[in-house]
């Protein structure tokens, strides 16, 4: 892991996700590229030529007084840092420059489960979640300052999910952290017997891995719906993380529906990683 984003509005909640960040550059000697949104409004960039570029001058100067005073912090001694100033909040530019820099990942504060319009300055999180074709960690509340230890990669089986997975199991292998599959049985429509699953997961992993080798290891729960079914496991089996595959335009995770996904991120307290299909 070469480069990891962090967009920051130089709150408590964007150093969190800073902080967790930098955790994880210093184990893998990654460098850090701390993102800021100018936030110009469209009645400043209306103006003349010389009077935008006079606002443009002054919020740039204050937003590098204010990154001297954020970035100056013992825990990024001995990361490389890069600073980047955009003239717009359009949060989805993430995008192109993580494109720009090859970034490995994208690390995003919380406010934790107020839901996704207070994830992060608005709903700005779920729009980098959907528009990112790298990996984004949406750090909920404190900062993580311990190695991720479990991380649980829940998801419906189907061969879409295969990819996301395979790249889950590699980012993991690198931050040394295990990985357990989830799959929630839930009634109606949805319910699978037991023979049903096992041919499900067999062709999942013989997708994923080239054989079902893991077939014993994956874990099945039934409950009244998917968002209870994660959330109970995460809480009863040492979960450090939640990793989930994100379908763009359809929501954070491709399960029954996108609103099950989504609900699953507003509520959960845990960390939760997602990967584009």
């Amino acid at each position: 892991m070469k480069k990891i984003i962090v967009p920051v509005d130089f709150s408590l909640y964007s150093e969190n996700a800073l902080r967790t960040a930098a955790l994880i550059a210093k184990k893998q000697e990654s460098e850090l590229i701390v993102v800021h949104m100018l936030e110009l409004s469209n009645a400043v960039l209306s103006q003349s030529e010389s009077y935008s570029q006079e606002q443009f001058i002054f919020y740039l100067k204050l937003a590098e007084k204010k990154f001297k005073d954020f970035l100056d912090k013992p825990y990024l001694d001995e990361i490389s840092v890069t600073t980047v100033v955009k003239h717009y909040k359009i949060f989805t530019e993430l995008k192109e420059i993580a494109n720009e820099y090859e970034a490995d990942l994208i690390v995003m504060g919380s406010h934790g489960v107020s839901g996704l319009k207070e994830l992060f300055v608005g709903s700005n999180t779920e729009k980098v979640v959907r528009s990112s074709d790298v990996p984004v960690l949406v750090v909920k509340g404190l900062p993580i300052l311990e190695d991720f230890k479990n991380a649980v990669f829940a998801c419906d089986f189907s061969k879409e999910d295969i990819i996301p997975y395979q790249k889950a199991k590699a980012l993991l292998k690198v931050l040394n952290c295990n990985l357990e599959l989830l799959y929630i049985n839930t009634p109606n429509d949805s319910f699978k017997s037991t023979q049903e699953q096992k041919e499900l997961f067999s062709g999942f992993l013989e997708g994923a891995e080239g054989d079902t080798d893991l077939l014993s290891k994956i874990n099945s729960v039934s409950d009244y719906s998917v968002e209870k079914g994660i959330l109970e496991f995460t809480k009863t089996n040492k979960t450090d993380l939640i990793i989930m595959a994100t379908h763009g335009k359809r929501g954070l995770a491709h399960f029954v529906d996108g609103s099950i996904s989504e609900d699953v991120a507003n509520h959960a307290t845990l960390p939760v990683l997602t990967i584009k299909i």
